[in-house]
Protein backbone atom coordinates (compact mmCIF):
# COMPACT_ATOMS: atom_id res chain seq x y z
CA UNK A 1 0.00 0.00 0.00
CA UNK A 2 2.79 2.28 0.45
CA UNK A 3 4.07 2.06 -2.59
CA UNK A 4 0.98 2.31 -4.09
CA UNK A 5 0.36 5.70 -1.98
CA UNK A 6 4.25 6.82 -3.26
CA UNK A 7 3.76 7.28 -6.88
CA UNK A 8 0.73 9.77 -7.18
CA UNK A 9 3.05 11.66 -4.96
CA UNK A 10 6.09 11.37 -6.51
CA UNK A 11 4.02 11.92 -10.20
CA UNK A 12 2.29 14.92 -8.55
CA UNK A 13 6.46 16.32 -7.68
CA UNK A 14 7.60 15.73 -10.70
CA UNK A 15 4.86 17.57 -12.37
CA UNK A 16 5.22 20.11 -10.60
CA UNK A 17 9.03 20.57 -10.35
CA UNK A 18 8.43 20.14 -14.70
CA UNK A 19 5.66 23.11 -14.89
CA UNK A 20 7.72 25.32 -12.51
CA UNK A 21 11.00 25.01 -14.85
CA UNK A 22 8.95 25.17 -18.21
CA UNK A 23 7.06 28.66 -16.19
CA UNK A 24 10.19 29.93 -15.74
CA UNK A 25 11.71 29.10 -18.94
CA UNK A 26 8.63 30.86 -20.54
CA UNK A 27 7.92 33.73 -18.54
CA UNK A 28 11.82 34.67 -18.70
CA UNK A 29 11.73 34.62 -22.38
CA UNK A 30 8.69 36.60 -22.80
CA UNK A 31 10.16 38.94 -20.32
CA UNK A 32 13.27 39.97 -22.85
CA UNK A 33 11.03 39.31 -25.50
CA UNK A 34 12.80 39.75 -29.01
CA UNK A 35 14.77 37.50 -30.06
CA UNK A 36 14.69 34.83 -27.21
CA UNK A 37 11.12 34.14 -27.12
CA UNK A 38 10.90 33.94 -31.18
CA UNK A 39 13.71 31.15 -30.96
CA UNK A 40 11.79 29.62 -27.81
CA UNK A 41 8.60 29.38 -29.93
CA UNK A 42 9.89 28.38 -32.71
CA UNK A 43 12.02 25.59 -30.93
CA UNK A 44 8.54 24.23 -29.31
CA UNK A 45 6.86 24.34 -33.17
CA UNK A 46 9.62 22.33 -34.10
CA UNK A 47 9.78 19.84 -30.74
CA UNK A 48 5.94 19.35 -31.72
CA UNK A 49 6.04 18.91 -35.37
CA UNK A 50 8.00 15.77 -34.68
CA UNK A 51 5.82 14.70 -32.03
CA UNK A 52 3.06 15.21 -34.16
CA UNK A 53 5.02 13.27 -37.05
CA UNK A 54 5.48 10.54 -34.48
CA UNK A 55 2.30 10.46 -33.62
CA UNK A 56 0.91 9.53 -37.09
CA UNK A 57 3.83 7.25 -37.75
CA UNK A 58 5.66 9.17 -40.18
CA UNK A 59 8.74 9.09 -41.61
CA UNK A 60 11.23 10.75 -38.80
CA UNK A 61 12.91 12.28 -41.98
CA UNK A 62 9.98 14.11 -42.52
CA UNK A 63 8.77 15.01 -39.51
CA UNK A 64 12.90 16.89 -38.77
CA UNK A 65 11.94 18.18 -42.89
CA UNK A 66 8.57 20.08 -41.95
CA UNK A 67 10.15 20.86 -38.34
CA UNK A 68 12.75 22.74 -40.17
CA UNK A 69 10.15 24.13 -43.08
CA UNK A 70 8.13 25.65 -39.42
CA UNK A 71 11.02 27.12 -38.15
CA UNK A 72 12.17 28.89 -41.05
CA UNK A 73 8.53 30.19 -42.19
CA UNK A 74 8.01 31.58 -38.42
CA UNK A 75 11.21 33.34 -38.11
CA UNK A 76 11.13 35.00 -41.25
CA UNK A 77 7.48 35.62 -41.71
CA UNK A 78 7.98 37.16 -38.45
CA UNK A 79 10.84 39.06 -39.05
CA UNK A 80 9.64 40.27 -42.36
CA UNK A 81 6.36 41.81 -41.70
CA UNK A 82 7.20 42.41 -37.72
CA UNK A 83 10.86 43.10 -36.94
CA UNK A 84 12.13 42.80 -33.55
CA UNK A 85 12.32 45.32 -31.49
CA UNK A 86 10.79 47.52 -33.74
CA UNK A 87 7.00 48.99 -33.52
CA UNK A 88 4.82 50.88 -35.37
CA UNK A 89 4.50 55.31 -34.36
CA UNK A 90 1.82 56.94 -34.32
CA UNK A 91 2.18 60.95 -33.64
CA UNK A 92 5.64 60.30 -32.78
CA UNK A 93 4.91 57.52 -29.88
CA UNK A 94 5.57 53.90 -29.78
CA UNK A 95 1.81 52.78 -30.68
CA UNK A 96 0.08 49.85 -32.71
CA UNK A 97 -3.64 50.50 -34.36
CA UNK A 98 -5.53 48.01 -36.71
CA UNK A 99 -3.58 49.14 -39.68
CA UNK A 100 -0.45 47.28 -38.02
CA UNK A 101 -1.73 44.28 -38.66
CA UNK A 102 -2.58 45.07 -42.19
CA UNK A 103 0.31 42.08 -43.47
CA UNK A 104 -0.70 39.71 -40.57
CA UNK A 105 -2.76 37.89 -43.27
CA UNK A 106 0.46 37.71 -45.45
CA UNK A 107 2.27 35.66 -42.88
CA UNK A 108 -0.71 33.25 -42.15
CA UNK A 109 -1.13 32.81 -46.17
CA UNK A 110 2.75 31.83 -46.62
CA UNK A 111 2.15 29.44 -43.73
CA UNK A 112 -0.27 28.37 -45.14
CA UNK A 113 1.20 27.96 -48.60
CA UNK A 114 4.52 26.11 -46.95
CA UNK A 115 1.55 23.47 -44.95
CA UNK A 116 0.22 23.00 -48.47
CA UNK A 117 3.74 21.98 -49.88
CA UNK A 118 4.76 20.15 -47.35
CA UNK A 119 1.22 17.73 -47.22
CA UNK A 120 2.10 17.31 -50.88
CA UNK A 121 5.40 16.07 -50.60
CA UNK A 122 5.02 14.01 -47.39
CA UNK A 123 1.78 12.87 -50.01
CA UNK A 124 0.10 12.78 -46.24
CA UNK A 125 -2.60 14.96 -45.44
CA UNK A 126 -2.34 14.54 -41.67
CA UNK A 127 1.16 15.88 -42.04
CA UNK A 128 0.23 18.67 -43.75
CA UNK A 129 -2.80 19.70 -41.16
CA UNK A 130 -0.25 19.09 -38.40
CA UNK A 131 1.74 22.25 -40.02
CA UNK A 132 -0.98 24.50 -40.62
CA UNK A 133 -2.52 23.75 -36.94
CA UNK A 134 1.11 24.52 -35.31
CA UNK A 135 2.23 26.94 -37.37
CA UNK A 136 -0.99 29.52 -37.87
CA UNK A 137 -1.45 29.98 -33.52
CA UNK A 138 2.69 29.99 -33.27
CA UNK A 139 2.65 32.96 -35.69
CA UNK A 140 0.32 34.69 -34.10
CA UNK A 141 1.93 34.17 -30.84
CA UNK A 142 5.05 36.39 -32.10
CA UNK A 143 2.84 38.74 -33.77
CA UNK A 144 1.22 39.18 -29.87
CA UNK A 145 4.75 39.48 -28.77
CA UNK A 146 5.27 42.19 -30.54
CA UNK A 147 2.46 44.49 -30.22
CA UNK A 148 2.50 44.02 -26.38
CA UNK A 149 3.99 41.23 -24.52
CA UNK A 150 1.72 41.74 -21.27
CA UNK A 151 -0.76 40.09 -23.50
CA UNK A 152 1.25 37.13 -23.95
CA UNK A 153 1.72 37.01 -20.24
CA UNK A 154 -1.92 37.77 -19.74
CA UNK A 155 -2.87 34.75 -22.29
CA UNK A 156 -0.15 31.90 -20.61
CA UNK A 157 -1.71 33.07 -17.04
CA UNK A 158 -5.31 32.18 -18.42
CA UNK A 159 -4.21 28.80 -19.47
CA UNK A 160 -2.03 27.83 -17.11
CA UNK A 161 -4.60 28.09 -14.23
CA UNK A 162 -7.40 26.53 -16.43
CA UNK A 163 -5.40 23.19 -16.22
CA UNK A 164 -4.28 24.17 -12.98
CA UNK A 165 -7.78 24.48 -11.37
CA UNK A 166 -9.25 22.12 -13.85
CA UNK A 167 -7.06 19.53 -12.50
CA UNK A 168 -7.08 20.23 -8.96
CA UNK A 169 -10.97 20.33 -9.26
CA UNK A 170 -11.24 17.39 -11.17
CA UNK A 171 -9.30 15.53 -8.63
CA UNK A 172 -10.92 16.65 -5.56
CA UNK A 173 -14.53 16.80 -6.75
CA UNK A 174 -14.95 13.70 -9.59
CA UNK A 175 -18.03 13.63 -10.51
CA UNK A 176 -19.48 12.98 -14.11
CA UNK A 177 -16.71 12.49 -16.99
CA UNK A 178 -16.45 14.97 -19.41
CA UNK A 179 -15.80 12.97 -22.76
CA UNK A 180 -15.16 9.76 -21.54
CA UNK A 181 -14.72 8.28 -25.26
CA UNK A 182 -12.26 11.03 -26.23
CA UNK A 183 -10.77 12.00 -22.25
CA UNK A 184 -11.49 9.71 -19.47
CA UNK A 185 -9.70 11.72 -17.17
CA UNK A 186 -11.91 14.70 -17.74
CA UNK A 187 -14.65 15.57 -15.70
CA UNK A 188 -17.66 18.63 -15.52
CA UNK A 189 -15.93 19.19 -12.25
CA UNK A 190 -12.87 19.60 -13.61
CA UNK A 191 -14.32 22.09 -16.84
CA UNK A 192 -16.28 24.26 -14.21
CA UNK A 193 -13.57 24.27 -12.64
CA UNK A 194 -10.87 25.65 -14.96
CA UNK A 195 -12.87 28.15 -16.18
CA UNK A 196 -13.22 29.47 -13.19
CA UNK A 197 -9.96 29.60 -12.03
CA UNK A 198 -9.43 31.12 -15.77
CA UNK A 199 -12.07 34.18 -15.23
CA UNK A 200 -10.80 35.13 -11.97
CA UNK A 201 -6.57 34.94 -12.69
CA UNK A 202 -7.75 36.30 -16.00
CA UNK A 203 -9.62 39.35 -14.28
CA UNK A 204 -6.70 39.98 -12.04
CA UNK A 205 -4.10 40.15 -14.52
CA UNK A 206 -6.46 42.76 -17.03
CA UNK A 207 -6.50 44.96 -14.50
CA UNK A 208 -3.03 44.52 -13.07
CA UNK A 209 -1.78 45.30 -16.97
CA UNK A 210 -4.97 47.49 -17.46
CA UNK A 211 -5.70 46.09 -20.70
CA UNK A 212 -9.30 47.18 -20.82
CA UNK A 213 -12.79 45.87 -19.81
CA UNK A 214 -12.84 43.24 -22.62
CA UNK A 215 -10.18 41.04 -20.94
CA UNK A 216 -11.43 41.51 -18.07
CA UNK A 217 -13.95 38.92 -18.53
CA UNK A 218 -12.23 36.68 -21.35
CA UNK A 219 -10.90 34.45 -18.95
CA UNK A 220 -13.73 31.79 -18.65
CA UNK A 221 -14.95 31.85 -22.47
CA UNK A 222 -11.08 31.29 -23.18
CA UNK A 223 -10.58 29.03 -20.56
CA UNK A 224 -13.45 26.77 -22.05
CA UNK A 225 -11.54 27.41 -25.53
CA UNK A 226 -8.33 25.89 -23.69
CA UNK A 227 -10.34 22.51 -22.36
CA UNK A 228 -11.54 22.31 -26.18
CA UNK A 229 -8.31 22.67 -27.24
CA UNK A 230 -7.04 19.76 -25.34
CA UNK A 231 -10.08 17.79 -25.88
CA UNK A 232 -8.64 18.04 -29.55
CA UNK A 233 -5.63 16.99 -28.89
CA UNK A 234 -7.23 14.04 -27.06
CA UNK A 235 -9.05 12.94 -29.53
CA UNK A 236 -6.35 12.36 -31.93
CA UNK A 237 -4.29 10.67 -29.95
CA UNK A 238 -6.93 8.59 -29.36
CA UNK A 239 -7.01 7.96 -32.92
CA UNK A 240 -3.66 7.23 -33.18
CA UNK A 241 -3.67 4.38 -30.09
CA UNK A 242 -0.85 6.97 -28.08
CA UNK A 243 -0.90 8.01 -24.48
CA UNK A 244 0.99 10.80 -24.94
CA UNK A 245 2.24 13.11 -27.37
CA UNK A 246 5.94 12.77 -26.59
CA UNK A 247 8.19 12.46 -23.29
CA UNK A 248 10.62 14.71 -23.26
CA UNK A 249 8.90 16.68 -20.35
CA UNK A 250 8.63 14.39 -17.15
CA UNK A 251 5.35 14.09 -15.46
CA UNK A 252 3.64 15.94 -18.63
CA UNK A 253 4.24 14.04 -21.55
CA UNK A 254 5.40 15.69 -24.72
CA UNK A 255 5.38 19.55 -25.61
CA UNK A 256 1.93 19.26 -27.37
CA UNK A 257 0.35 17.48 -24.52
CA UNK A 258 1.43 21.29 -22.39
CA UNK A 259 0.24 23.35 -25.34
CA UNK A 260 -2.77 21.88 -26.87
CA UNK A 261 -4.73 24.82 -25.13
CA UNK A 262 -2.85 27.43 -25.67
CA UNK A 263 -2.83 27.17 -29.20
CA UNK A 264 -6.59 28.05 -29.34
CA UNK A 265 -5.95 30.94 -26.84
CA UNK A 266 -3.79 32.61 -28.75
CA UNK A 267 -5.71 33.37 -31.67
CA UNK A 268 -8.76 33.94 -29.66
CA UNK A 269 -6.41 36.70 -27.66
CA UNK A 270 -5.05 38.32 -31.24
CA UNK A 271 -8.81 38.16 -32.51
CA UNK A 272 -10.16 40.30 -28.88
CA UNK A 273 -6.73 42.84 -29.75
CA UNK A 274 -7.72 43.28 -33.46
CA UNK A 275 -11.45 43.63 -32.44
CA UNK A 276 -10.58 46.45 -29.63
CA UNK A 277 -8.30 47.93 -32.22
CA UNK A 278 -11.39 48.02 -34.82
CA UNK A 279 -13.38 49.67 -32.32
CA UNK A 280 -11.43 52.07 -30.79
Amino acid sequence: MSVEAAKPASDLTTRFAAAVVMIAVACSAIYFGGWPFRLLVAAAAAVMMVEWGDMHRAARRWSWIGAGLLVLGLLGAAQWLYPAGEIDFIDGAEAISLQSFDELWIGFAALAGLAVLFGLITRRLSMGWGFLYLALPSFALLVLEWARFDLVFWLMLVTWSTDIFAYFAGRSIGGPKLAPRVSPNKTWAGLIGGMAGAGVIGAVAALLFDLGPIFLVAGAPLGLLAQLGDLYESSVKRRQGVKDSGSLLPGHGGVLDRVDGLLPVTFATLGLLLLILGTA
